[in-house]
């Protein structure tokens, strides 16, 4: 008789933050969970990137329950991940501060238990404190469980990317609006006897 190994669900599992001094205990098994998933071979120097650079966004402070990195709290071992970045992107007009969700991987033996749903809330919530405009990402379009899940909380297909993966998928192009986009009309007063005019 098989015996099915107990599954952390999202509320059971430690959130931590990722810190330069986490490197070589936590990088290797980040890359492994990744690579199994994702359509692009990273190298080390992506993930330096975005772990270094941008490590500010993996937790607000010590206290928040806003971490990044899930972890079994029976052994410490990556259960999942999201990693991003957050920036000013000068492209729009005003110009915007966007997030980005760059990577997410959850464990095949903890899928389907809300890891990878809580992992991106975690991340959209720290983005949209530090006053994000919005939050943006790729994803395959083959990839349904994705799209569902991101759907779900709200983001929106932007646009469609033929053959974008180096694999020769196409993807789509996904934003989460976290501020209206729509310029403010000019304030309006109103008169005395009841009339409104512009300032």
């Amino acid at each position: 008789m098989t015996v099915e190994p107990v599954v952390a669900l999202p509320g059971e599992l430690r959130y931590i933050q990722y810190q330069h001094a986490l490197e070589d205990q936590y990088l290797p098994a980040i890359r492994a969970l990744i690579s199994k998933d994702l359509s692009e071979p990273y190298s080390i120097y992506v993930y330096r990137y975005f772990l270094y650079q941008w490590a500010h966004l993996w937790a607000k402070d010590a206290n928040s329950n806003s971490r990044w990195q899930a972890l079994n709290p029976q052994d410490n071992s990556l259960v999942g991940v999201v990693i991003c970045k957050l920036e000013h992107h000068a492209s729009h007009s005003p110009p915007t501060y966007r997030g980005y969700i760059a990577m997410l991987a959850v464990a095949s033996a903890h899928r389907g238990h809300g890891i990878a749903t809580a992992l991106v809330k975690k991340a959209i919530d720290t983005m949209a404190e530090r006053n994000a405009d919005e939050i943006v990402l790729e994803t395959e379009e083959s990839n349904k469980p994705a799209m569902r899940l991101y759907e779900r909380l709200g983001f929106l297909r932007s646009k469609k990317l033929h053959r974008y993966y180096l694999n020769g998928n196409s993807a789509y192009r996904l934003v989460l609006l976290l501020k209206s986009q729509i310029p403010p009309l000019p304030s309006v007063d109103a008169n005395p006897d009841g009339q409104r005019q512009s300032d």
